[in-house]
């Protein structure tokens, strides 16, 4: 007996385990409304990572405790789908 199995569905599987383990937190050091821009320390490493207003999923303050994920940018990582917790 021959069982197929669709690689869209292995795919979709890898990319959500990877995006779980990719999953990191830190503290807002600042983030700027009016010009759409901040900062979040990222936690055990203390890197400072940019953050666009676009790359948020919750409104942030200074001082919060954030989820994020790192994607490269053009001069660094940057903080996206950034959540409070």
């Amino acid at each position: 007996m021959t069982h197929c199995v669709e690689l869209d569905s292995i795919f979709v599987s890898l990319k959500q385990l990877f995006k779980f383990i990719t999953m990191s937190k830190g503290t807002v050091k600042f983030f700027n409304d009016t010009k759409g821009f901040g900062f979040i320390v990222e936690e055990g490493s203390n890197k400072e990572h940019f953050v666009h207003i676009s790359g948020l999923i919750d409104e942030v303050r200074q001082g919060d405790e954030v989820e994020f994920e790192l994607t490269e940018g053009r001069k660094g990582l940057n903080a996206v789908n950034v959540k409070v917790i």
